[in-house]
C-alpha cells in the first residue's frame, strides 16, 4: 500500500512552481512546504517567526534549511499578515527572487475558542485581522503575479461552509473568521473563475497534531490525531490539478486522497491503534 500511495502522489508535480506560504514555519503549512519542495519547487516561507521561541518550534531559516535539503529552493521572509505594506514587499521581493508566482497558501491563522462573554476584543480582532483580512490582503497582492502564471492557484486552509448554529454557538468569534476565509473561496472562485485561477479550500478530517491544539487545553490528545503530512499530500493533489477545471471547491483532506486511490490512512496517524477525533465544523 506504501507503493501505491507514493504511485499515486507522484503522477504530477510541482517542479519549477513558485509557492507562496503564510505562516509556513511549522504544523501544515511547514509539511506543504517541504511536500512541494520534495518536487523541485520554489518556496517562500512568509511568516512572524525569525528567531527561535521556547515555546515554538520552528523559525523561518529552520524552514528554508529543511527545505533546501528536501530538494526545493527557499526564501524565508519575515511577515505579519496583518500588515499591508509588509505583504507588499514579500510579494516583490519573492517575484523578483524567483522571476513570478505560481501558487498561494493561505495557511496563517489565529484561534481562540471562547465564547462571546470570555473573550477579549484584541482576540477578536487578532483572529479577524489575521484569518480574513491577511487572507484577502496577501490574495489581492499575489493575483497580479498568479494572473501571469499558467496554472496559478490559490488554496485557503478553511473549512467548507455550513450555517448550522452549533459551530457559532460556543465560538462564534474564530467561526465567523475562518468562515471569512471560505467566503474569499467563494468569492474570488467566482471573480476569477474566466481568467484561470483557481480559488479553493482544504480542510481535515480529523483533527491535526500541531501546536494550535495546545491552545485547546486537554481537549484533544495527540494520540487522537493525525500528521500534517495528510493535508500536505492532500493540498499536492490540489495544486498539481488543472487551475481551470478545478476551483470553488471545498476539500476534505482524506476525501480527495481517498478519490485519488489513498485507502490506507494508518501512516498518517499519531497512534494509528486509537481513535480519531473530528475536527470542528465537519
Amino acid at each position: 500500500m506504501a507503493n501505491c500511495l507514493k504511485q499515486v502522489l507522484s503522477m504530477r508535480t510541482l517542479k519549477n512552481k513558485t509557492v507562496f506560504i503564510t505562516g509556513g514555519t511549522r504544523g501544515i503549512g511547514k509539511a506543504i512546504a517541504l511536500r512541494a519542495a520534495r518536487d523541485g519547487a520554489n518556496i517562500i516561507i512568509a511568516a512572524k517567526s525569525d528567531k527561535p521561541q521556547l515555546n515554538l518550534p520552528g523559525t523561518i531559516h529552520s524552514v528554508a534549511e529543511e527545505i533546501e535539503q528536501a530538494g526545493g529552493r527557499a526564501l524565508p521572509i519575515k511577515l505579519d499578515v496583518r500588515d499591508d505594506l509588509a505583504i507588499l514587499g514579500a510579494v516583490s521581493q519573492a517575484v523578483d527572487h524567483f522571476g513570478g508566482l505560481d501558487i498561494l497558501v493561505n495557511n496563517a491563522s489565529a484561534i481562540t475558542l471562547q465564547n462571546t462573554l470570555d473573550l477579549p476584543m484584541k482576540k477578536f480582532d487578532l483572529m479577524h485581522a489575521v484569518n480574513v483580512r491577511g487572507t484577502y490582503a496577501c490574495s489581492k497582492a499575489c493575483l497580479p503575479h498568479l494572473l501571469k502564471s499558467d496554472n496559478p492557484h490559490i488554496l485557503n486552509l478553511s473549512p467548507p461552509l455550513n450555517l448550522d448554529p452549533v459551530w457559532f454557538r460556543d465560538h462564534a468569534a474564530y467561526t465567523i473568521s475562518k468562515y471569512g476565509m471560505s467566503m474569499c473561496v467563494l468569492g474570488m472562485a467566482a471573480e476569477f473563475r474566466k481568467r484561470g485561477v483557481a480559488v479553493n479550500a482544504l480542510w481535515p478530517r480529523t483533527v491535526i497534531h500541531t501546536a494550535a491544539i495546545n491552545m485547546l487545553g486537554d481537549v484533544v490528545k495527540p494520540d487522537n490525531c493525525r500528521r500534517p503530512e495528510i493535508m500536505a499530500d492532500a493540498a499536492h493533489l490540489i495544486l498539481c490539478r488543472d487551475a481551470r477545471s478545478t476551483t470553488g471547491n471545498f476539500f476534505i483532506d482524506e476525501d480527495i486522497l481517498r478519490a485519488s486511490g489513498v485507502r490506507d490512512f494508518d501512516r498518517y496517524a499519531v497512534n494509528a491503534k486509537q481513535p480519531l477525533m473530528k475536527d470542528l465544523f465537519l
